[in-house]
């Protein structure tokens, strides 16, 4: 048997049984690309409940493991916990409109399961919430204090910021027009 096949000879065909199964499983090539990946060798927690329907086996499924990415704001490898939830249905036979079908006495996990995982990646990981990122004029590492920090106008914008400063006036003046 195959890393991600799973066993239903015992309820194929017997629409209303259901079986769940828990077990951990090494990932055998990497997942993903880019900035985060799900790397090979990484152990993968998987629970998986199989329904008998009358089309097929309907398979709930939810996985957990750890992501490895390089943050999009400062560039810093980082892991984080991963988890990802799908359902799939494998009909016993499969027409164009379905995806996946049943094989003899099993069901193939592994496709549905990749497109999950790298569907659920993130585009732009990043390592926490509040990372500040890299300064844009010499690449090192801001600190958050100098983050938090207002940006220097560009003086082309500067006549805009005249604007946003009417407008706050405009509110807060009791005897304006806009806020009767």
């Amino acid at each position: 048997m195959r890393v991600y096949e799973e066993p239903i000879r015992d309820i194929v065909g017997r629409p209303g049984e259901m079986r769940e199964r828990t077990r951990t499983i090494a990932v055998p090539e990497p997942f993903g690309e880019a900035l985060a990946v799900i790397r090979e060798g990484e152990p993968l927690d998987l629970d998986v409940r199989l329904e008998s329907v009358h089309e097929g086996i309907l398979v709930s499924a939810t996985a957990r493991t750890t992501m490895h990415a390089e943050c999009g704001r400062c560039l810093q490898d980082f892991a984080a916990p991963f988890e990802v939830e799908f359902q799939e249905l494998f009909a016993y036979t499969p027409t164009e409109a379905d995806e996946y079908g049943v094989h003899g006495d099993h069901v193939n996990l592994e496709p549905p399961l990749r497109d999950a995982v790298v569907l659920a990646l993130p585009f732009q990981p990043v390592c926490r919430p509040d990372c500040p990122g890299l300064d844009p004029e010499t690449g090192e590492l801001r600190d958050a204090e100098v983050a938090a920090e207002p940006d220097v106008v560009d003086p082309r914008w500067a006549a805009l910021a005249g604007f946003l400063a009417e407008d706050t006036d405009v509110s807060a003046d009791p005897g304006s027009s806009e806020s009767k």
